[in-house]
């Protein structure tokens, strides 16, 4: 890469005083760094100065092990292994290109889409020194959506690669709070764009963070639109900052020796946590791979190369995985699975552990909340459930009327928003509810006796068949389990006796599409009796090429259940 070998890492002095506590941490022999409680938090925090130039500090001093921050590598096998102390280099660059060749100010808004390479992390890194807010974006964005992004969000500032910038030029004249368009391209010109290595290049590695609040917007987030348009969600300085201490530390067990690789798309909240708050809160290293599409044979050999100690990603990602023979690899330094982004089905977790002998811990959440209910390595995994409501949350099933329902119906899951914690406190803030106990997630779900939390569907997938609620999650995993299909998406279609019945869109694998159809419905539908409770196998079935999706690859069955009931009329 041109900034890569242009720039040359510098020892740097500068150390500001670190106002939290250090604590040993058992498990590694490292120190770990010490947040104060919610109701404790700072007026002032940047996670920047205040975490990741602290463990710069300690890298210096020697109080930290050898373990880089960051860890990246490609298909033509180029590597960049940054410790914190050179992550503080290069974002310092960064911070003062953005804020002096940029010309943007604290509080401007920057889109962010590039795939994952080093200079995601300088730049994102680089707002937080500068108080610019960062609005990732993913790269399968079209010039539609880069257009809504850049409208909605009045961001002052684009920066892309050359696959999207010419979307971006064909959208620009709309956007009239768009001040500057940069590329990230290898030696690349384009009329009209700032070059940001010429930028980096030219700029100083003195600069000093911005003061920033903790309840400073540090980022924007848009929405994946399974239900609507994507929605902006901002996040401060402190729900990121702070507010994941805990999933670093519990959920995904990470300490200053841990290297974390999280397969997430870098538009996505998911992959923030994953693959630099709760990581580098914790001063692990945060391990990438550059190839732009899912490779299931990459990540199979990189597990098996590479000392990758924690592995994150979604149910799918895991189900093409098992696809190939998994027991062929061996994952030396793997203790740690991960799961997030969609319910994960109770036999993919059943065939990882049978190939690899160890357990999925499942995560759920929302781009508005993070991390709500997970599964620690300190409790047991029960297939089905999402695990326990996890801290500072306390999560409730609540009927309409926002009362908490007996264990064992459904409901909507809740958070309470009464009394305040740190994320509580965003969530009355960003949606106006100061006024209510309970967020509504817009996800259905009951309780066990033992606090585990099941996931039903979201609220607006639930089907009602004669006085019947049926989740599709579940009819949809039965359906994953027949070897003639390959996706599946439910939702309901009219029926005149029922008011609805369960219809299921399947595509098919290549071994069955010349199978008899008729024949294959039947066979699928009582293949959905036996595998769950037979009033809820689909009464129809269409075998289709494609499924709509959103940006983030979830399916949009809000699209297809729309479709089905205008058909009806």
């Amino acid at each position: 890469m041109k900034l890569l070998s242009r720039l040359l890492v510098l020892k740097h002095t500068f150390a500001p005083k670190w106002p939290y506590q250090i604590k040993s941490q058992a498990c590694s022999g490292a120190p770990s760094l010490d947040f104060p409680e919610s109701e404790a938090v700072p007026e002032y925090f940047n996670f920047a100065k205040d975490v990741l130039d602290a463990w710069a500090q300690k890298e210096t001093d020697g109080r930290r092990p050898s373990n880089p921050a960051l860890w990246w590598v490609d298909d033509q096998g180029e590597e960049v292994r940054w410790g914190f102390e050179e992550l503080g280099f290069h974002s310092r660059k960064a911070a003062s290109a953005l804020s002096e060749g940029c010309r943007l100010d604290k509080g401007d808004g920057l889109l962010l889409v590039l795939p994952r390479v080093p200079e995601w992390w300088m730049i994102s890194v680089g707002c937080m020194r500068t108080g610019i807010v960062s609005i990732p974006g993913t790269t399968q964005l079209t010039s539609k959506d880069l257009l809504y992004r850049l409208q909605a969000s009045k961001a002052k500032c684009i920066i892309t690669n050359d696959a999207l910038a010419p979307l971006v030029d064909s959208v620009a004249s709309e956007c009239h709070a768009l001040k500057n368009r940069v590329l990230v391209s290898k030696g690349r010109r384009r009329e009209g764009w700032l070059d940001f290595h010429d930028l980096v290049e030219a700029a100083s590695d003195k600069h000093q963070p911005v003061q920033t609040k903790s309840q400073d917007p540090v980022s924007i987030f848009f929405t994946s639109g399974t239900t609507g348009y994507p929605k902006m969600v901002k996040q401060s300085c402190a729900n990121l900052g702070i507010g994941m201490r805990n999933i670093g530390r519990t959920w995904m067990n990470l300490n200053p020796s841990s290297v974390m690789w999280g397969v997430s798309d870098t538009g996505w909240v998911k992959f923030q946590f994953s693959s630099l708050y709760a990581t580098w809160i914790e001063g692990a290293c945060v391990f990438a791979h550059g190839k732009a599409q899912f490779d299931s044979l990459v990540v199979l050999n990189c597990l098996s190369k590479y000392p990758v100690t924690t592995f994150c990603g979604t149910p799918t990602i895991f189900r093409m995985l098992l696809q190939h023979d998994v027991r062929r690899y061996k994952f030396k330094s793997l203790v740690s699975c991960l799961s997030g982004g969609e319910p994960l089905p109770p036999e993919v977790s059943a065939q990882w552990k049978a190939q690899t002998g160890m357990e999925i811990y499942e995560g759920y959440g929302q781009t508005e909340t993070t991390l709500v209910c997970a599964t620690t390595r300190d409790m047991k995994v029960k297939p089905g459930f999402l695990g326990k409501a996890h801290p500072p949350y306390d999560v409730q099933i609540i009927d309409k009327h926002s009362n908490p329902l007996p264990l064992g119906e459904e409901g909507d899951i809740g958070i309470r928003i009464k009394p305040k914690s740190l994320m509580s406190n965003a969530l009355s803030g960003l949606f106006h509810l100061g006024w209510m106990d309970f967020y509504i997630t817009g996800d259905r779900g009951v309780m066990a006796e033992d606090g585990y939390i099941h996931f039903v569907a979201r609220a607006d997938d639930v089907i009602l068949s004669a006085g019947y609620r049926i989740g599709p999650f579940e009819v949809e995993n039965a359906l994953l389990g027949h070897p003639a299909v390959v996706e599946a998406a439910v939702v309901s279609s009219p029926d005149l006796i029922r008011g609805e019945v369960v219809k299921a869109f399947i595509i098919l694998s290549p071994a069955y599409e010349s199978h008899d159809k008729d024949k294959l419905i039947l066979e699928l539908q009582d293949h959905v009796k036996g595998t769950t409770a037979p009033y809820k196998y689909p009464r129809k079935i269409e075998f289709v090429q494609d499924l709509p999706k959103t940006i983030s690859g979830k399916v949009r069955r809000k699209e297809l259940r729309n479709k089905e009931w205008e058909r009806s009329h």
